[in-house]
């Protein structure tokens, strides 16, 4: 089975399931309880990375609990 990832409760980035810390912002606040997933390439044209603050590419939970 595999093993859920983790977002961050500070800046929404998708991290692997043995993270201590994000690895986008640093914060220790991860949790499993998350859901919807955004790839963002291009932050800089991106309507979406706006809306999020998302200022660097990657994987990010869209709503996280």
């Amino acid at each position: 089975m595999a093993r859920t990832r983790l977002a961050c409760r500070e800046c929404h980035h998708i991290n692997g399931p043995d993270s201590q810390s994000c690895d986008h912002c640093g914060s220790s606040s991860l949790t499993e309880d998350w859901a919807g997933y955004v790839v963002i390439t291009h932050p800089e044209e991106s309507e979406i990375a706006v809306e999020m603050n998302v200022t660097e590419p990657g994987g990010y939970a869209l709503k996280v609990r």
